[in-house]
């Protein structure tokens, strides 16, 4: 299934000259990491005291895409890998993910329970890429509703919502396409898992 983070190969490649300046300075792969995870809760608390914010949300998303393509590219191409960066990468993008969705869904005025189910969701789906790197040696990003899809739609109902705040009782509908979405996108994943396992037996 198509998904954003097809574009990632043009994306980082954007990024290198970001990512020689950076490694000349002596910043770490881990550095980056913990600056993602606290852009993003910094960023939840700020819209939480001032809902307007909202409007700067695809700056923020696209700020913390960044900084997760820098932190692999930094890990991979200088030999900085390390048990605790991949741990703080995969716990990092979850703890970013809640951290900003509790906000959202309340300015978005979605529906508690499915709210709840799409943060479950978010966990499963992510577990689910983490787990197929276990299974098979590669780590899954399929979509739909991976996280850099997440980010994308999130980023046009925050503009959406700003532009035309009446739109919120429209938009808290979303909720419930997120949820198939996702869902779609941690089949995927598991489908993947399946299927080498069945053709290396």
């Amino acid at each position: 299934m198509n998904s954003i983070y097809q574009i990632k190969p043009w994306f980082q490649k954007q990024l290198q000259p970001i990512v020689n300046l950076l490694h000349k300075l002596g910043i770490t792969p881990n550095m980056i990491t913990f600056l993602a995870i606290i852009l993003s809760i910094a960023f939840a608390w700020l819209i939480t005291a001032n809902n307007q914010l909202v409007i700067w949300l695809p700056v923020v998303l696209l700020l913390r895409m960044m900084l997760n393509a820098i932190d692999g590219m930094l890990a991979k191409q200088f030999q900085l890998q390390s048990a605790l960066g991949e741990i703080l990468n995969e716990l990092g993008d979850i703890i970013s993910d809640i951290a900003l969705f509790i906000p959202l869904g309340a300015i978005f005025h979605f529906p508690s329970w499915p709210a709840l189910a799409f943060i479950l969701l978010v966990i499963i789906n992510e577990f689910s890429g983490v787990l197929a790197k276990a299974m098979t040696g590669t780590r899954r990003y399929d979509g739909p509703m991976g996280k850099s899809d997440r980010a994308f739609v999130f980023s046009i109902g925050a503009i959406v919502l700003f532009m035309f705040p009446t739109s919120a009782i429209y938009l808290s509908y979303l909720v419930y396409v997120f949820i198939i979405t996702i869902a779609w996108g941690t089949f995927n994943r598991l489908q993947f898992i399946i299927k080498h396992q069945n053709e290396n037996r």
